[in-house]
């Protein structure tokens, strides 16, 4: 079994120094002095736990588990708080913020011996069940596959777009959530639903679709709505792959340098899949022959993706797209147009 790591987060050395003697003979140990430290090595590194001080300056322990369970790519590690503060509002509002258990200062080793084999042990549980669910329901997963394809490709063709347009999209976004650290389960996610990114075109008019020339100052107003309509079609729903979907449709226009549509949301306040899907989005649609276009070179769409780099694009992003450039060309062949061969 491979060595399982846990994260210690707190402002003072000693208290790290203490758990990690506790602990140092069983688990690999990563510490940090600060949340914002924290966070960077929870990304990184992706412990399997994380013991969180509450009381830290710059920030406290309650924003860290927050931001935590806000990223795709930490969200489900598991933490426990280890405080000096034991009082019952600040344990009620741990648990409410996705805390595990707590352990109060000063340490007893044979608790925290226990708290942390017990935690690993229900998280390993999860993950085992998690893969024999995924197991039993790969049959239901594909049919929700192919109708949200569906879904995708209807927008598509009233687009005059193509129908293989969505599946490369999800792959290339998955491919990417994958470059970018997010996990197995996180990557289905969006591949699933990033074919409904642009399902608001259902709502707009055929003669602005379907225009041959140029949009005029009016018709692009009425275009640009398709990202809200796409959004408010999904609604607000329980699952999470429409949930992400519902995201994904109202943001993907966005921009990272704050200049797109429909909220001139800018840099990582737009959601790490919309992100992900805006540039899978449009180095589709640039290398795809369509009725009134030929398709751009891969060079010359990865260049325009450099040129937009910090300005339409998230660099990392791009860099990991560019970074990955053969599995794209693979995904590309695979799904490629009747008319394209």
């Amino acid at each position: 079994m491979m060595e399982q790591t846990i994260l210690l987060v707190d402002d003072i050395k000693q208290n790290i120094d203490v758990l990690r003697s506790i602990l140092s003979d069983e688990y690999k140990i990563r510490f940090a002095l600060s949340g914002i430290k924290a966070l960077e090595v929870a990304k990184k590194h992706q412990p399997d736990l994380i013991l969180l001080d509450i009381m830290m300056p710059e920030m406290d322990g309650f924003t860290v588990i927050t931001k935590l369970k806000e990223d795709p790519i930490t969200k489900n590690i598991p933490v426990i708080f280890v405080t000096a503060n034991n009082e019952t509002v600040d344990e009620l509002k741990g648990f409410s913020l996705g805390a595990l258990d707590y352990i109060t200062k000063p340490v007893i080793p044979s608790l925290v011996k226990a708290r942390v084999k017990s935690q690993l042990y229900i998280a390993d549980q999860k993950l085992l069940l998690n893969e024999q669910v995924k197991k039993k329901t790969v049959e239901i997963y594909d049919t929700q596959v192919e109708v949200i394809n569906m879904l995708g490709r209807a927008a598509e063709f009233k687009d005059n777009e193509t129908g293989n347009h969505v599946k490369r999209v999800g792959a290339y976004a998955y491919l990417l959530a994958v470059a970018c650290g997010i996990d197995e389960r996180e990557a289905d996610l969006l591949r699933l639903a990033s074919p409904m990114h642009d399902v608001g075109k259902i709502g707009v008019a055929d003669k602005i679709l379907k225009k041959p020339g140029r949009l005029d100052d009016e018709e692009r107003a009425e275009m640009n709505k398709h990202a809200k309509m796409g959004s408010e079609i999904i609604g607000i729903q329980n699952s999470e792959v429409l949930k992400y979907a519902s995201i994904i449709a109202r943001e993907h226009h966005e921009k990272y340098n704050g200049k797109g549509y429909p909220n001139g949301t800018s840099g990582e306040d737009i959601h790490l899949f919309s992100r992900i899907v805006a540039i899978a989005d449009v180095f589709d649609a640039l290398t795809s022959k369509r009725p009134y276009k030929q398709p751009w070179s891969i060079e010359k769409a990865v260049n325009l993706l450099s040129e937009e780099r910090g300005l339409h694009f998230d660099p990392k992003l791009v860099d990991l797209f560019i970074e990955n450039l053969d599995e794209v060309k693979e995904i590309r062949d695979r799904y490629k147009e009747s008319f394209d061969a």
